[in-house]
Parts: structure tokens; C-alpha cells; sequence
């Protein structure tokens, strides 16, 4: 039975739509939610007046900290468990790394989905992790919301 498990979350309605999901079976089966945000460096680039903009990491840690301190107390509140970390670093690597250190017994995260050109023009974190990890990892595809209606179909007599 898996007790630990990492969730991995980039900010995005995407990696959040599994939260959900776990919210449900984390309580029931006495689970630890561990949230993860990685930032990842951003080289220093020069913009269109040549000054040269260099990455703020310390504020983009603690934007990465605001963003997981109210879902890691919407957990508790709801009786789960539940653990927040920053990492700096490449995302698939970081998850990675987390799941060693929060000793993890599984990874949740959402996916895309992409296959063929979308893939290999974007990769894929998720693609990644699946291929390197040591746990199991338990992906949840996204699925777009519907916007419209099914057509009504007129019952038959």
C-alpha cells in the first residue's frame, strides 16, 4: 500500500487537476501528500536595450512557496497529511530527486498526453520522470473540460 506519495505541481490547472483525485483516497488509505514545485533556472539574457536581466531564484522560491502553502492547508484541513517543498533545478531530475529524499513510495502527477511531433517538439517532464524513477508513478491524462452540450437525441415511442 503506498503511504507516501509525491505530487509534483508546476503552477498550472493541468498538475493541480489531479489533486482532486487524491484528496479522495489520501484520508481513506492514511496517506501523506508531499506537494513539490521545482523552479527551474533561467539563463541571463540580454533584452532589446542590451541590459542584461538575470533571474531573480529567490523570489521566484517564494512565489513557488505562496502557491503550494494554501493547497498544503486545504489538505489538512481536510485530515490529510501533507508536506510542501521547493526545489531549484531541471523539473523531471527534481521530482526525482524529491521522491529519494521525501522517501516516496509514489509519484502522482498529470500528463498532457501529447504523442508523436507535440512530444518530441516539447518533451515531455512527465515522459521523463516515468523513465528514471525508482517508485511507481501514477498518471492522471488530462482531459479537456466540455464546453457545449451533448445533442439531446428525442426518446424513441
Amino acid at each position: 500500500m503506498y503511504k507516501r506519495v509525491l505530487v509534483p505541481l508546476d503552477g498550472s490547472d493541468l498538475a493541480a487537476g489531479i489533486l482532486p483525485f487524491l484528496t479522495d483516497i489520501a484520508g481513506p488509505l492514511d496517506m501523506t501528500i508531499v506537494l513539490l514545485r521545482v523552479v527551474e533556472p533561467i539563463s541571463p539574457v540580454a533584452d532589446a536595450m542590451g541590459t542584461v536581466v538575470i533571474d531573480d531564484l529567490a523570489s521566484r522560491r517564494r512565489d513557488a512557496e505562496e502557491y503550494l502553502a494554501p493547497i498544503a492547508i486545504e489538505l489538512r484541513a481536510r485530515g490529510i497529511e501533507t508536506a510542501s517543498v521547493v526545489r531549484i533545478g531541471r523539473a523531471q531530475d527534481e521530482i526525482l530527486a524529491a521522491a529519494r529524499v521525501a522517501s516516496a513510495d509514489l509519484i502522482a502527477m498529470s500528463t498532457h498526453g501529447r504523442s508523436g511531433l507535440d512530444r518530441l517538439l516539447f518533451g515531455s517532464v512527465a515522459e521523463q520522470v516515468l523513465r528514471h524513477a525508482e517508485v511507481p508513478i501514477f498518471m492522471m491524462r488530462h482531459m479537456p473540460r466540455r464546453t457545449t452540450k451533448p445533442p439531446m437525441t428525442k426518446a424513441r415511442r
